[in-house]
């Protein structure tokens, strides 16, 4: 199968980005780096996949859309983690992973995560793969993109304008697009992964539906809405109150 041989072409590829930014992260003690590392995975992945054959529309329908999405995740995870410490999850694993968590974190957290997004890239090589004219389910499937980036975006962008104004200091954000969903940025993620399962589904690779399994239980149950919400009723008192008015992920009306 061509996008199995193309597949596995990935994977070193995704391996060695891993390892460099491990090496970064060394130096500056810190790997948060690695949440910046995730999106760009996947970019590495869908040109990977474009380039290993005959690349037809489908193949560079995947690298603009993979890209555009990237792309703007990483910048914005970048942006956002400048300048901070080492965030408390990483501090965390840090701790219980002394002494040598500097070694242990390449193979705990980078290797790991370019393991994880190598399978959760399926989609992206079986779409690239496919060589049928782009047809009705390429155009759903860009169609639950296009909602995943405005969710998942728009979410980002209106959190991060929140926080900068002072006088919200200690304020749950309930707002835009918070006020339906109290993850609309892992809402977004989820759309648009189920979208790139639909363009691989155009192309025959039915298969690959292991990859957005994978980053639905990632998003709901593991390192999504359930890591997050863990502790945060502690931490903000408030927050019980927007828990029993929101939908926890997918979008809906307010409990008012």
């Amino acid at each position: 199968m061509v996008e199995l041989a193309s597949w596995l072409t990935a994977l070193p590829v995704l391996l060695a980005a891993a390892a460099l930014t491990w090496a970064v992260s060394v130096m500056q003690r810190n790997v948060t780096i690695v949440d910046t590392l995730w999106p760009v995975l996947f970019i590495l992945a869908a040109v990977t996949y474009a380039a290993a054959g005959p690349a037809g529309p489908r193949a560079w329908l995947l690298v603009a859309l993979v890209g555009l999405w990237g792309a703007r995740l990483a910048i914005y995870l970048a942006w956002r983690n400048f300048g901070h410490d080492e965030d408390r999850r990483y501090q965390a694993i840090r701790q219980r992973n002394e002494p040598n968590f500097a070694l242990k974190s390449l193979y705990l957290i980078f290797g790991f995560q370019a393991v994880l997004a190598w399978v959760i890239s399926l989609p992206l090589a079986g779409a690239a793969a496919g060589d049928s004219p782009l047809g009705w389910l390429d155009a759903a499937g860009v169609a639950a993109w296009l909602v995943g980036l405005v969710f998942e975006a728009g979410g980002d962008w209106q959190l991060a304008r929140f926080k900068r104004d002072p006088a919200n200091a200690g304020q749950v954000m309930d707002r835009g697009l918070w006020r339906y969903t109290r993850h609309p940025n892992y809402f977004g993620d989820f759309c648009v992964w189920w979208g790139f399962y639909l363009i691989a589904l155009a192309a025959g690779a039915w298969w690959t539906i292991v990859g957005p399994l994978i980053m639905s239980f990632l998003l709901l149950r593991f390192s999504g809405v359930r890591l997050l919400e863990r502790d945060i009723g502690e931490r903000r008192p408030a927050y019980a109150e927007y828990v029993r008015r929101t939908n926890s992920f997918f979008p809906g009306p307010r409990k008012d």
